[in-house]
């Protein structure tokens, strides 16, 4: 596969190049519309291009514009919120001042413009035991509740301590979560150090497993190659001595007079016996012979026994058969005479029905009766 360098890049780019400026003057030239109207394409595409670089110019500088422009807002609302925080701040620092340092109660004449000097003054009863309370003063009624603030102000104040100690208590309990999260993060990390550590500690001894296993077979793989080289010479030694007893046997020599059994001369040794003489196979072969004529003789009985009974079983698959259709026929018989004697009775009611319906529409009603139960008699 050609790799493609960047020098035959370029020469196939100046060739698109000019095989595509060769195809734009051929159909500049060749245009037999342009040619006739007399127009000149290549101004107007340099007027259209013009008309194009002008539009994006002026887009670019529009979207200039309006960069600025969210710029100068962005400014704009940055300044304004400092300075909307810059008067706040003075405002908030000129009241501290004045709550600090010019409180009206230090002013001289405070006790003469006092808006509290009513709520600061005495009252007239202080409570249900006050010794100023005569009756002709009219300052105790029946159903007063003078403790009325003190009770209010109670309830608030324990409402507090109830709000107060509800927000400790919710502090303690998220202390408490807290920490049993920072306990649980601290057991989980304890988990995860020790599980790395007995993950290690299991690469090693797998490690060292490996390590002795494979020692172990490279010992096992020396033994049984040694084994085996032993073996085999063992074997080559045992085969070279079976050849040279097999080469000087009786064997392979093929001595007939070592198949004779003491049993007498019709009984042979069979693992060494070498075979046959030529009588014997010959009288095998006629057996054979024998053997193979009665075969054909017996299969040739069983053919002509299985032709009979093929013959027996078409004529009696035929004489069904025939026994079929004519039995088919019989009933094709038996329909056609029962259709034409239903044919004829239904011919009979009808007639016999409009004969009745003409004897009803000329006669009376009492005289249709008494001819129709005479004809029914």
């Amino acid at each position: 596969m050609a790799v493609a360098l960047p020098k035959d890049l370029e020469q196939h780019a100046s060739e698109a190049r000019k095989r595509h400026a060769e195809l734009w003057r051929q159909e500049r030239i060749f245009n037999a519309r342009n040619r006739i109207i007399g127009g000149d394409t290549e101004a107007w595409n340099v007027q259209v291009r013009d008309q194009k670089i002008k539009e994006a110019t002026e887009k670019a500088r529009h979207e200039s514009f309006g960069a600025e422009m969210r710029r100068n807002d962005k400014i704009m609302c940055i300044l304004e919120d400092r300075e909307r925080k810059d008067r706040k701040t003075l405002c908030r620092v000129i009241n501290d001042f004045q709550q600090s340092f010019q409180k009206p109660e230090t002013r001289r004449e405070f006790d003469l413009s006092d808006p509290l000097a009513l709520k600061k003054d005495i009252p007239a009863r202080q409570s249900d035991n006050d010794i100023r309370n005569t009756v002709s003063g009219m300052q105790k009624f029946m159903g007063e509740d003078l403790n009325f603030y003190e009770r209010k102000k109670f309830q608030q104040e324990q409402n507090r301590e109830w709000s107060l100690q509800q927000q400790r208590e919710w502090k303690r309990a998220r202390a408490e979560q807290k920490c049993a999260e920072n306990l649980y993060l601290d057991t989980r990390l304890q988990f995860d150090e020790t599980a790395r550590q007995i993950q290690k500690l299991e690469s090693t001894t797998r490690k060292a497993i490996c390590a002795a296993v494979k020692e172990f077979n490279r010992n096992q793989a020396m033994e049984s190659a040694e084994k085996k080289k032993q073996e085999k010479n063992q074997e080559q030694e045992d085969n070279l001595a079976e050849i040279s007893n097999l080469l000087h046997g009786d064997l392979l020599s093929e001595n007939p007079h070592q198949a004779a059994s003491s049993f007498g001369p019709h009984r042979v040794v069979p693992d060494r016996w070498k075979g046959m003489t030529q009588e014997q196979l010959e009288q095998i072969r006629l057996v054979q012979k024998q053997q193979m004529q009665e075969k054909l003789r017996l299969q040739e009985e069983e053919h002509q026994r299985d032709m009979d009974w093929d013959r027996r079983r078409i004529q009696a698959a035929r004489a069904a058969l025939l026994f079929e259709r004519q039995q088919q026929r019989e009933q094709r018989g038996l329909r056609r005479s029962l259709d034409s004697s239903n044919l004829s009775l239904a011919c009979e009611q009808h007639l016999q029905k409009k004969h009745v319906n003409e004897v009803y529409i000329n006669q009376p009603t009492g005289d249709y009766f008494s001819q129709f139960n005479r004809e029914s008699r």
